[in-house]
């Protein structure tokens, strides 16, 4: 089975992806990552061409994550490479080969596969598809507090991102088609989650 979770930055992802999949004992699928580590892979090497790195480069995602042997866990997760991720996802050899790494992936086993286009582009035929979503405000501070940075720059760089996402090929304005639509505004971990492993059972019965 394949558990999609999709929505905007800062909706909580990464975190109720992770939290899920260890609750169903599924394998956990950062897309995210992904694209972080060729934009810091690119940024690293002065290499102009992104998709090169894409298809260059080797990711092993886990407890860390690892970019051609390197732990990179948390440089990928700095403010400025956010930013370049987000830019990196729009050139379209990059999105070409890491979603055909990412749909070989998807073929076997059981995951919960996160990304602000998973239901979307990468896994239109999940078992559950999940949009999550939060307040603007909210999600800005969940990230300052990930980061480190201020909220007030984290708000200004979130919506510039939205912008980007929502007029590029990665929109993440509307759920996929079939898209549980989850707002994690002022609710527990615990209670997103439940409201994912509900929806697995209901799909595997």
């Amino acid at each position: 089975m394949v558990i999609a979770i999709d929505g905007p930055a800062g909706a909580g992802k990464s975190t109720v992806a992770r939290a899920a999949a260890e609750a169903l004992g599924y394998t956990y699928l950062d897309t995210g990552a992904m694209y972080r580590c060729v934009a810091l892979a690119a940024r690293q090497s002065g290499a102009g061409a992104a998709t090169q790195v894409a298809r260059k480069a080797r990711i092993e995602l886990g407890e860390r994550v690892l970019l051609d042997g390197r732990d990179v866990t948390e440089a990928i997760r700095t403010p400025e490479i956010s930013q370049a991720a987000s830019q990196v996802a729009r050139d379209p050899g990059v999105r070409s080969a890491l979603v055909a790494v990412q749909q070989a992936l998807l073929e076997e086993g059981d995951w919960v596969a996160e990304g602000r286009d998973i239901a979307l582009v990468v896994a239109p035929g999940a078992q559950v598809k999940v949009f999550l979503t939060a307040a603007e405000a909210e999600r800005a501070q969940r990230r300052a507090t990930q980061t480190g940075a201020s909220a007030e720059a984290v708000l200004a760089e979130q919506r510039e991102r939205d912008a980007r996402d929502a007029t590029g090929r990665r929109s993440v304005s509307e759920p996929a088609p079939g898209a549980v639509v989850i707002d994690t505004t002022g609710l527990a971990l615990d209670e997103v989650v439940a409201r994912i492993v509900g929806l697995a059972v209901e799909a595997s019965a």
